[in-house]
């Protein structure tokens, strides 16, 4: 599609027949042949490989590379050193959250932030930095053979743990390589740069790791209970009301948005983000209104068919007083489908 940003894999998933869609500007595969309930099923029991170049790379360097972030970001940088990475948030004045982003601490003066692709000029602003976004492309290789397939290419792959980073020599070129992920499931990321992207994609492809697109990233990820940016959490939405109240580190000094914080903790939230389990194959979707009888108590934030559990799920941000057990019912599209609502994640991540 004209105007769109392309993946330095761009060549290899049309060589794939797949399904290119756009998102956040990039033309990006959504799924292969086998399809995505196909794709979201091998990541559970198996491993799979996605292409998520989309993802924007702010490189932040310097003496006062950590000061600049710790300034601005919710999370503390001071509960982990060199080698780890760190979700986090970027928020606005008001309290929410204008992205989530994971923060790979390769060196002691060395940062990559890991933007949603529509927001990277947004954290750019924000923290200031590189975007070298362009230099790279990201596989995410994910599963629970992961690593076991990850080892036949480099023993150092397979060798990240959760959460850690470190900067790995494959075939004379530096990849950063990172325990991280958005599917539940064990495994790692990747950033190679673009000049042997598309010979680490076939040699990861080769080993047996099934090509997987962003219809089944989506699907793994709500099973998960892992949020979206722009559907559980947004400008208009905070970490509390998201209960992600572990991504805010209360005691750090000043960062955007505290002050804000503060207060609704204080306050109480007047929303917040449940799962919801409905029966049967038609799945609810965002934005659908969520009754208990027939008072609205909240939206869908984001709802799918679950294909490792055969139903339909949605998270959903509703009145604070919800319970879990409590029966409730969607409207998607004037028909109303029974609900009950639970605990997340939906499956337990690895």
């Amino acid at each position: 599609m004209p105007g769109l940003r392309l993946s330095p894999l761009d060549r290899a998933h049309r060589a794939l027949n797949a399904k290119m869609v756009e998102f956040g500007g990039w033309d990006m595969p959504v799924a292969y042949p086998t399809g995505t309930i196909a794709e979201h099923l091998a990541c559970r029991s198996n491993a799979v490989v996605f292409d998520v170049s989309h993802l924007g790379t702010v490189r932040i360097e310097g003496y006062y590379a950590k000061a600049a972030l710790q300034g601005v970001l919710t999370n503390d940088l001071d509960k982990i050193e060199v080698g780890r990475a760190q979700y986090t948030h970027l928020l606005n004045d008001q309290g929410c959250v204008l992205d989530d982003i994971i923060v790979w601490w390769i060196k002691e003066d060395r940062f990559d932030v890991m933007p949603n692709a529509s927001n990277t000029d947004r954290v750019l602003s924000a923290i200031g930095g590189v975007d070298v976004t362009a230099t790279r492309a990201v596989l995410a290789v994910q599963g629970p053979k992961a690593k076991d397939f990850l080892a036949t290419i480099n023993k150092e792959f397979a060798d990240i743990k959760k959460f850690s980073v470190r900067q790995i020599n494959w075939r004379g070129v530096e990849c950063i390589v990172a325990g991280t992920g958005y599917t539940g499931e064990n495994g790692v990321e990747i950033a190679v740069p673009n000049s042997h992207a598309i010979e680490l994609w076939d040699a990861i492809v080769e080993s047996g790791v099934t090509p997987a697109g962003l219809g089944a990233r989506d699907t793994l990820r709500l099973e998960a209970g892992l949020p979206l940016h722009g559907h559980e959490l947004s400008p208009l939405i905070t970490p509390l009301e998201a209960n992600l109240n572990w991504v805010v580190a209360w005691d750090k000094s000043e960062f955007t948005g505290r002050g804000a914080l503060i207060k609704q903790r204080e306050s109480g939230v007047e929303r917040s983000l449940v799962g919801i389990t409905t029966p049967g194959r038609r799945p609810p979707r965002d934005g659908c209104q969520v009754f208990s009888g027939e008072t609205q108590i909240g939206i869908t934030t984001s709802g799918n068919f679950s294909p490792s559990l055969q139903h339909g799920v949605a998270m959903a941000l509703v009145e604070p007083r919800t319970q879990v057990g409590d029966a409730v019912t969607i409207d998607v599209r004037g028909t109303r489908l029974e609900g009950v609502v639970v605990k997340l994640p939906f499956i337990a991540k690895k």
